[in-house]
Order: structure tokens, then sequence, then C-alpha cells
């Protein structure tokens, strides 16, 4: 499709998985991902660990990128020892996201960080993480649902300007802001549900809940939309 900016996609190994007759390691992705880069108007692209040298040239490629959800951001990482309910690390996939985030904001290429992505943005710029929180994953597996209200004046008010409900599944939360990140959105309970970064002067932007989990399209459009603005060729 011309005019369709690369949007690529962190995805995760996993051992042990099993299709058809296969049982072997496999790069995965919630299906929802690729299937909301691509209503958003963009062409997706799944990208595995690798080794965090190649990052740069990997977000070279891109116009936009997007680092998925998945487990706790290994407390080391932000200084911290871990909690007895902090999950276990997955130092490869830390060391690889954090390396892209470097990467994307380094070259300027529009950035969207969901759920644990939006935790390794903090992290990549300074900030700590509350290891547990209650009431935003109460049942082990299943989405939950939650109001979020936008911050006037930020980007994503401009994106989404009402409270809406979002489809979230997290135990852990921004606690020490990052370098530069401001709030965009919070939970009625005051936790942090997205952050942005006004002072890198292109489009950044972290949000806390899993869009791809629900029809609303508008926080991945805007993404695509950045990253076509963004791209060499201005497709």
């Amino acid at each position: 499709m011309t005019g369709s900016p690369l949007i690529g996609i962190s995805t995760y190994l996993e051992a042990g998985t099993r299709w058809h007759v296969w049982e072997l390691e496999a790069a995965l992705l919630p299906v929802g991902y690729p299937r909301l880069v691509q209503r958003a108007g963009g062409l997706a692209a799944m990208l595995p660990p690798d080794a965090p040298e190649r990052a740069a040239a990997t977000v070279a490629r891109l116009d936009g990128l997007v680092i998925s959800g998945g487990p706790d951001v290994e407390p080391v990482r932000y200084g911290a020892e871990a909690d007895p309910r902090t999950g276990p690390p997955a130092r490869e996939r830390d060391a690889w996201e954090l390396a892209l985030i470097e990467a994307a904001l380094a070259a300027g290429v529009p950035l969207l960080g969901v759920c644990r992505g939006m935790q390794l943005l903090n992290v990549a710029l300074g900030g700590t993480m509350t290891q547990h929180i209650d009431g935003h994953a109460e049942v082990v597996g299943v989405f939950g649902h939650h109001p979020v209200k936008p911050v006037p004046g930020t980007l994503y008010a401009g994106i989404v300007e009402e409270e809406t409900s979002v489809p979230t599944y997290h135990h852990q939360a921004v606690d020490r802001l990052g370098a530069g990140l401001i709030p965009s959105a919070y939970a009625s309970d005051g936790t942090v549900e997205a952050v942005e970064l006004p002072s890198a002067g292109g489009w950044v932007l972290g949000v806390q809940w899993h869009p791809e989990m629900a029809e609303d399209v508008r926080v991945m459009r805007a993404l695509v939309n950045a990253a076509r603005s963004c791209s060499p060729s201005g497709a």
C-alpha cells in the first residue's frame, strides 16, 4: 500500500511453543498489535529480540516503533531490589527494547510504548517503578477495564479528548517520572496511565493500557500519522 508507513512492533521469545505438530521456540506477538497497526493505516513489522547494538540500524529502517506489553521490567534496571510479587526477569528482552527506545529517541522516530513499553520508556529516561499495585489486573489472564482521564493540553488529550474506559492488565506503575516525561492521563486512583516526552520535539507517547485489545484506533492512528509525516519519503 503506497503511503503506508512501516511500523515495527517488538516481540518476545517463548520456549516450547506449540502449533500443529511442532513444539519450538518462537518469536511471539498477540495478533491484536499488527491488526491495530493495519487498521490504523500502517504496515506492521514484527521485531524479535536481537543484539542491542543492532537497534539503531533496525530503527533506521522504520517509520514508527511500538514497544509492546509483556513481563515486568527487571528492577535492577532502575536501581531497586525485586519485590516478591515482581515476575521473573526477561533480561534479553529488556536490553533489546531499551536499545530500541534509545535509538528511536535519538533518531526522532515516532514511538508508542504499550503497558510494559510505557514502563520501559520511563526506565530508559531514569524513572522508577512501583512494583505492585492492586486493582489493575484483578483476574489472572483476563483484561479488566477502567476509565482514564486525559490531562488537558497534552499530546494524548489532543488524540482522545474525553475520559474513556480502557482494557488494562498490569500490577506495576510509574513511580518517579523519567527525565522530560510528563503525565498525560490518570486513572481514578491517581495511577499515571499515560506519559509523553514533549522535550523530544517529536512524537513520543506511552500508555499503561492495551489499545490492541479494544476497538478504539485513535492512539495507533496518531502514531501512524506521525510516522507518515516523519518518514524520509514523505509517504
